[in-house]
């Protein structure tokens, strides 16, 4: 091409990018340059796809590979259930609010503050039990602070060591003896805190929510309790008779506060507080606390409160009082018909008051405390077997009894099975305390309810150890079935039962009383 035509050239883009040139004659041709090959940031022959797919768009290449659809097992890319997730929650929202209003339009408006039988005897009691249950950590503190005067004078009396030999026959003998005192006084205390605690409720509050409040919050203290006490047990041990390496395999975060300057009411009365059952002379602590996220956090707890109220009183309780007669009857297939009915609700009730405690009110008070550990809990709606869900969901709980049950029986020997038997035979009689005291009825359907999982968990084992998403996929849906189904709504419904058959048939005064009226409460015990 000589001068004059290059000269005569003209350049010309249309609007993809891809530069033409005019020729003399008129004809035009695709340049094999663009301004941003030019700057050699496109390659040339990319350009040229460009403008091939452009001028022949009829014969692009749609099929050009071997690909899996989304949803198959052999998807190289697992996707996204973000839709499907949102999708559920309109469909639990909207199928549930329909069956509201159709409650509404049958039984009238069901709430009502004054129709709750918040007796004056059960609000004293309850709020002097509140005050009383903590003394008993103080009582604990007493003891471990005895037990570390003692551990001091006997670190200054006895010889100096230097870590290479195991504590002597005579030490071994001395701490043992110790121990047994400190063990029979921690006993005593929380026995007796938990045993006078489960008498008042079940003898003297009549209220089944106050009795829970009260209840739980009497667990909670004996457990922490005993978790002050088999900690600081050990610690002790470390402290009297170091063995070489050991005290350098503590975790290094006790090394801020080592034993036994650990023992002070200020580090008690934080342990109280914690969002945790395990006691640890030192936690991970964040440097401020949000305010900002208190308040949200705390919001979260009353609005997921009012909407528990709302549908256990408008919902839920209609369905357990129509099931009454149901039970009385034995009427297996419309007994089974109101446990479907209930799961659904009961499912939404638990679900709101799962986030309300562990996501809303954990948070909260860890922000107040600057308790920097908030793993409350792990994905455990992906359970894969009954024992992953016992593993994630109350990771609190599950850290305690791993720690101060399951691990001290291995570590004596015990098996597998000899220990998870034991963590659910205590958590299995703690959760009939839980639900049979406050309702004053110890029917044992929440202790079975608990311990039959070992069968169930035995079941599932294989499934979550499979490869296949098969298994996986069985695994969590007999997780869901055996949860949604079978446990709690016949809890409930068991429960209410003896409930109603001790203190007289409510679903007959609701059925004799006009709407948005409050019946009459069933006679003081």
């Amino acid at each position: 091409m000589n001068t004059a035509t290059a000269t005569a050239t003209s350049l010309s883009s249309d609007g993809d990018g891809v530069t033409r040139r005019t020729n003399p004659n008129g004809t035009a041709a695709v340049a094999t340059t663009t301004p941003a090959a030019a700057n050699g940031s496109i390659d040339t022959a990319e350009q040229l796809r460009r403008a091939f797919r452009k001028k022949y768009r009829h014969i692009e290449a749609i099929h050009s590979e071997s690909r899996p659809s989304c949803l198959s097992h052999d998807a190289t890319d697992t996707p996204s259930f973000l839709g499907f997730r949102n999708l559920m929650v309109i469909v639990l929202v909207v199928g549930n609010l329909r069956l509201v209003i159709e409650n509404i339009q049958k039984y009238g408006v069901l709430i009502c503050i004054g129709c709750h039988d918040f007796r004056k005897n059960d609000l004293q009691l309850g709020l002097l039990l509140y005050f009383l249950i903590p003394c008993h950590l103080l009582i604990a503190y007493v003891i471990e602070f005895v037990a570390a005067r003692h551990a001091r004078n006997q670190r200054r009396q006895a010889e100096r060591r230097d870590g290479t030999s195991s504590p002597t026959e005579d030490e071994r003998k001395k701490f043992l003896a110790t121990w047994k005192m400190v063990w029979v006084a921690h006993a005593v205390n929380v026995t007796f805190a938990l045993a006078f605690t489960t008498y008042m409720v079940y003898y003297h509050i009549h209220h089944p929510l106050i009795g829970t409040l009260t209840e739980v919050h009497a667990v909670i203290v004996w457990l922490k309790a005993a978790s002050y006490a088999f900690t600081n047990r050990d610690l002790r041990h470390a402290y009297l008779h170091p063995v070489k390496g050991e005290l350098g395999a503590l975790p290094e975060i006790y090394s801020q506060c080592p034993y036994p300057d650990n023992i002070t009411v200020g580090n008690l009365v934080y342990f109280w507080w914690a969002p945790t059952l395990v006691y640890q002379p030192v936690y991970p602590r964040t440097d401020r606390i949000r305010w900002v996220f208190v308040c949200k956090r705390l919001g979260e707890v009353a609005c997921l409160s009012v909407f528990i109220w709302f549908a256990s009183a408008q919902y839920a309780a209609p369905v357990l009082q129509n099931s009454l007669d149901k039970i009385v009857s034995l009427d297996f297939w419309s007994i089974l018909e109101r446990l479907l009915k209930l799961s659904t609700i009961s499912l939404v009730i638990w679900l709101a008051g799962f986030f309300a405690l562990f996501q809303s009110f954990l948070n909260a008070l860890a922000e107040i405390t600057k308790f920097a550990d908030r793993s409350f809990y792990d994905a455990w709606w992906n359970s894969e077997s009954l024992g992953m869900y016992w593993r994630t969901w109350n990771k609190p709980v599950y850290q305690y009894f791993k720690r101060h049950v399951y691990s001290p029986m291995r570590s004596r020997g015990w098996s597998h099975k000899a220990a998870s038997f034991s963590v659910f035979l205590m958590s299995a009689i703690l959760h009939e305390l839980l639900v049979g005291v406050p309702t004053h009825n110890l029917i044992g359907v929440a202790f079975l309810g608990m311990f039959l999982q070992l069968p169930l968990i035995q079941m599932t084992a294989p499934l979550e150890k499979m490869k296949s998403a098969h298994g996986k996929l069985l695994g969590n849906v007999t997780f869901w079935v055996s949860f949604t189904i079978l446990g709690q709504p016949f809890a409930a419904l068991m429960y209410f039962y003896a409930w109603q058959a001790k203190y007289g048939s409510v679903s007959k005064v609701m059925a004799n009383t006009p709407p948005g009226t409050c019946p009459p409460m069933p006679p003081a015990m």
